[in-house]
């Protein structure tokens, strides 16, 4: 079983939700983007993401704009359920991007990241700000050699960002210029044969018809379309 969750920035208390109690040991939570328990590596918040690792589920992460990709580097890329991931520690895992993996039956492609410009006056570079952030054009080949293996087809897309197309649908952002991210994203979006896509990047729980899910403070179970939990 794979439950799917939106930006924790940190907070505790998103697990602390009833619904996760449904997870077991080889089952899955993956947030999309802007995982934030490593932003200051302090005391603190290296208690936490102890008792994170502890969790007897996988708790999965791609990155978003309000990571510190300074401490995410830190630690050493491994192999897992056939794509390359972070492994922090016990069942704790950022997975990269554009890699496909094989997870509780079901098999996935992630791509994490973020390319705005709303807020960047006020960020600063390798504070709250991250060069890393935007992906590069090594990564962006490297997912599409990935979903080629697999003929392009996957069961779920994860990602922080979403594809250009559903953000001007949606209309949070539709005073922005299209990123060159979005802009990638929509071109898998046409290439790529899949059951449901899910973003975290609008801080909103909201299903797009037909395959895609913002999804923020709710859980989502990968199978369905309904939304969980919004407190």
């Amino acid at each position: 079983m794979i439950f799917i969750t939106g930006d924790t920035h940190g907070d505790i208390n998103r697990f602390k939700s009833p619904v996760l109690k449904k997870l077991k040991k080889n089952d899955a939570l993956i947030i999309c983007g802007d995982f934030g328990f490593l932003w200051d590596g302090s005391k603190k918040e290296k208690k936490i993401l102890k008792k994170l690792m502890r969790k007897k589920y996988n708790i999965l992460f791609v990155e978003g704009s309000h990571d510190n990709y300074d401490l995410l580097n830190e630690y050493e890329v491994d192999e897992w359920c056939g794509g390359k991931v972070r492994h922090l520690g016990g069942k704790l895992r950022q997975l990269l991007r554009g890699q496909v993996y094989d997870i509780a039956g079901k098999r996935i492609f992630t791509f994490g990241g973020a390319q705005r410009e709303v807020d960047a006056s006020d960020r600063i570079s390798n504070v709250n700000w991250w060069a890393d952030e935007v992906p590069t054009n090594e990564q962006i080949d490297t997912a599409y050699q990935n979903l080629e293996k697999v003929n392009n087809k996957v069961d779920f897309i994860i990602t922080h960002e979403p594809p250009a197309l559903i953000n001007e649908f949606i209309e949070i952002d539709k005073n922005e210029d299209r990123t060159t991210l979005n802009s990638f994203l929509d071109d898998l979006r046409k290439k790529i044969d899949y059951s449901r896509w899910y973003f975290g990047k609008l801080h909103i729980n909201k299903k797009i018809p037909p395959k895609h899910i913002a999804i923020f403070d709710g859980i989502a179970i990968a199978d369905e379309t309904k939304i969980k939990n919004k407190k």
